[in-house]
C-alpha cells in the first residue's frame, strides 16, 4: 500500500514504527500527565497504531516521537551514508524545511557518488545517470525544484516556502535508489536464478 504521511487526528496513516497503513487512536495527557482527556483541547497527543500498538507522541500538530517526522521510509537498498542524511532531514522536516531540503540534496549528491558519478557537478551527474536508465521526469522534476539546471541554487541550499516541497525530495531520493540500486539487484538474481536453472537442466540432459 502507498505511503500516507501522519498527520494529527486523521484516522489512519503509515505508522512510524511498523511502516503500515493502519487505523491510529487517538488521546491526549493532561496536566498531571496520569489521566487521558479529549485530545482536541490539549496539546499534548498520542495515537497508539492498532496494528502494532506502539504509539507517536504529539505536540499540538508536531509528531515528537517517535522523531521520524511525516517523511516515507527509506529505501533498504538505500547506501548507509545517504540514509544518514535521509534521517537527519526527516526529523527536522517539519521544523525547518530548508534545512531538511538542503540535507536531501547533498543526499542526492552523495548517492551520485556511490553509483560512480561525479557527485560535485549534480546535474551532470543526474544526466550520466539518465543515460544509465533513470528515468527523464526524475531528472525534470529536480530541474523543476531547482536542485539542478540553470536555476539551481549553490550547494548545501535549497530555496523552498513549505513542507511540500521537502517531501517530494523524499520521494525523488527514493525513486533514484529504486530505479539505479534495487531494480538492477532484481534483475541480476533473476538471470542468477535462471543461469543457475540453465545449467542444471543442461546437466540433467547429459545423464
Amino acid at each position: 500500500m502507498a505511503y500516507l504521511a501522519p498527520h494529527v487526528f486523521e484516522s489512519k496513516f503509515t505508522c512510524p514504527h511498523c511502516d503500515t497503513v493502519a487505523k491510529q487512536n487517538w488521546q491526549a495527557r493532561t496536566e498531571d500527565f496520569s489521566q487521558f482527556e479529549s485530545p482536541e483541547h490539549n496539546a499534548i497527543r498520542v495515537a497508539t497504531c492498532e496494528q502494532c500498538n506502539h504509539y507517536s507522541l504529539w505536540h499540538a500538530d508536531v509528531m515528537v516521537y517517535p522523531n521520524h517526522g511525516a517523511a516515507p521510509p527509506s529505501n533498504p537498498d538505500m547506501p548507509l551514508e545517504v540514509k544518514q542524511y535521509y534521517a537527519e532531514a526527516a526529523t527536522i522536516a517539519l521544523k525547518s524545511p530548508r534545512s531538511a531540503a538542503a540535507l536531501l540534496r547533498l543526499a542526492i549528491q552523495l548517492l551520485c557518488a556511490e553509483l560512480g558519478e561525479d557527485g560535485q557537478n549534480l546535474e551532470f551527474s543526474v544526466m550520466s545517470l539518465v543515460r544509465r536508465g533513470l528515468p527523464i521526469t526524475i531528472q525534470q522534476a529536480l530541474d523543476v525544484m531547482h536542485v539542478i539546471g540553470p536555476d539551481a541554487v549553490r550547494p548545501g541550499f535549497i530555496d523552498t516556502d513549505g513542507e511540500h516541497v521537502v517531501f517530494r525530495l523524499f520521494d525523488l531520493l527514493n525513486l533514484m535508489v529504486e530505479y539505479m540500486v534495487t531494480l538492477p539487484n532484481r534483475v541480476d538474481t533473476l538471470n542468477n536464478r535462471l543461469a543457475c536453472e540453465t545449467l542444471e537442466l543442461i546437466q540433467q540432459r547429459g545423464t
